[in-house]
Formats: structure tokens, sequence, C-alpha cells
């Protein structure tokens, strides 16, 4: 079987990287939808490097940066409850940092691997990434929103070791409320479903009604945030999780949310 024809069975991962990217699944879509049309048309290039996947994410990237690195926010957004969950993410920084970024912490993949998705050199991936250690110096109060209690300590324990403190560990929607009512977080880690049937999507937009806060969504339920009809934007770790996958992406959002603030003090005003 030639590599072109294997290309399918990459394609949701590329949906996955996509969804993320652009912060939707819908429009996410359309570049992993534009680059395996391209591997259809072009097979000879595909078959020039011995792993799909990596002409896959290499081809999506060369169109999404061909049309200007668009995200949902630059498109129509989808203004539903759900779109809020967006929040403060990977939007907060240049398109190929951040590229970079969700390869190595989303996909998993080896700075070499990146580098040749990138088609540029390792020191380059590194210098793409240079700065996110910064991160480490931002401690910031947390809201854990989790019903299994051996997960929740769990985090709480990752949340702690990294200098930040826990504000408070809600189980349901409403308890959630109850936390930020007394403490407002500036970061939220949260589950989809929860102890009572609630939603913990909807516990954070309740949150964010309030306040604007980035948010980590840890969840054995990864489909929930990645339908058609109401696209949930937002940096996501599915269970079973590494502890390294959690502390590296409470890391490098604080590090997007502080960056973007940074920013905006920064424009000159008109």
């Amino acid at each position: 079987m030639s590599i072109a024809a294997t290309l399918p069975t990459y394609l949701p991962y590329v949906r996955r990287f996509a969804r993320t990217l652009t912060s939707s699944q819908a429009f996410g879509d359309q570049y992993a939808l534009a680059a395996l049309e391209a591997a259809a048309a072009n097979p000879g290039a595909v078959g020039e490097d011995p792993d799909g996947s990596v002409w896959m994410y290499r081809r999506l990237l060369e169109i999404w940066l061909d049309n200007g690195a668009p995200s949902s926010q630059d498109a129509n957004q989808e203004g539903d409850a759900g779109s809020r969950a967006a929040g403060r993410h990977v939007d907060g920084i240049s398109p190929l940092p951040r590229a970079a970024f969700l390869l190595r912490w989303m996909e998993g993949f080896s700075v070499e691997r990146i580098a040749r998705i990138l088609e540029c050199p390792v020191a380059r991936v590194h210098a793409l990434t240079e700065g996110f250690e910064i991160a480490e110096q931002i401690t910031t109060d947390v809201l854990i929103i989790e019903d299994e209690p051996i997960i929740a300590m769990d985090i709480e324990s990752m949340v702690i070791e990294l200098g930040h403190r826990v504000v408070g560990v809600a189980r349901t929607r409403a308890e959630a409320a109850l936390v930020t009512r007394e403490h407002a977080p500036g970061l939220i880690l949260a589950d989809l479903h929860l102890d009572d049937n609630s939603s913990g999507l909807d516990a954070v937009n309740d949150i964010l009604d309030r306040y604007s806060v980035p948010v980590v969504f840890i969840t054995a339920y990864p489909e929930r945030l990645q339908t058609d009809a109401r696209p949930r934007p937002t940096l996501l770790i599915s269970k079973p999780y590494r502890s390294e996958t959690i502390k590296s992406a409470i890391s490098q959002v604080l590090f997007f949310d502080a960056k973007a603030h940074r920013e905006q003090r920064e424009e000159p005003r008109s």
C-alpha cells in the first residue's frame, strides 16, 4: 500500500491539531480536508517522505500560513455559550511558535519531528519555543472542576508542585459557582462530566460570564468539544493523561495569557 493511500489514517489526528490551531472544529476541518486533498492530488510528493503524517501536518500548516494563519476569531466565530470557552489561549502568540508548541505539547512530537514538519533546523524549533520557561515564574490561583476525588487530588498536587495556589476543588457546576463567588481564579482546569451529571462546560461558561480567565479541559470525553454544531475551541487534554502534559499545558497557557495581556497594554492608543 502506498504512503498516500495510508494518509486517511492520520486524518483524525490532523483534525484534532487543526481544531486547536484554529479554535474551531468546523474551521479547522477546512484545513485538514485541504491537506488531504493536496495529498491525493500529489502522491509523488507524499511518497518522498517515509512518514506520511509529517507530510500531512506540514501541508496543513503551509495552507494555514498561506491564508494568513486565521483562527475562528478572525472568521465569523460562533457566538453560542460554548464558544465563550475559547478564552485566551494559543491565539495569544504568533503563528509559528504557536504551531511548534501544539506539535510539541499537544501532539507529543519530538523536536526532531517538529523540525521536519516545519522544514527548519532543530535549533530553530528550540528558538520558536524559547521563552516558555518564563511561565514557571508566573503563579496564580487555580480552580479545579473535577468530580473524581483521586484525579482531583492528583491534579491538585501538580498545581501545587508548580507553585500555584488551589482556591477550590468543585465536583459540580453549583460548587464551581460557589467557589468563584469567594475567589476569582486565574486559571481553570475542568472536566466535562461532573458528579451530578451537570456540565463542566456550562460551569466554565458561568465563570467566563464574570471573569476573563484561561481554561484547560481535562476529560475522558474529548468528542464533546469536537462537534461541528457547537465548536468548543479551547486547550484540551484527554484522559488518561500524562502528568508532564498537564504541567506543560498549565505553564504554557499562563505564558500565552500573560503575553496577550502584555501586548494589549503595549498597543498604542489612537
